[in-house]
């Protein structure tokens, strides 16, 4: 009993520690510095 317990728990821990490793995981490129362009102040919105 005491040998399923432990792995049983081996595997809830394995399966947790890849969920939360896969779900950290949100970078989808390489950072880019900020451009000037965002500096533009006032900014010309078009009319509607």
């Amino acid at each position: 009993m005491n040998n399923a317990l432990l792995k049983r728990g081996t595997i809830v821990a394995l399966a947790v520690m890849l969920g939360l490793s896969v779900a950290a995981c949100g970078k989808k490129g390489p950072l880019e510095p900020p451009t000037d362009k965002g500096q533009e102040y006032p900014r010309d919105y078009p009319a509607k």
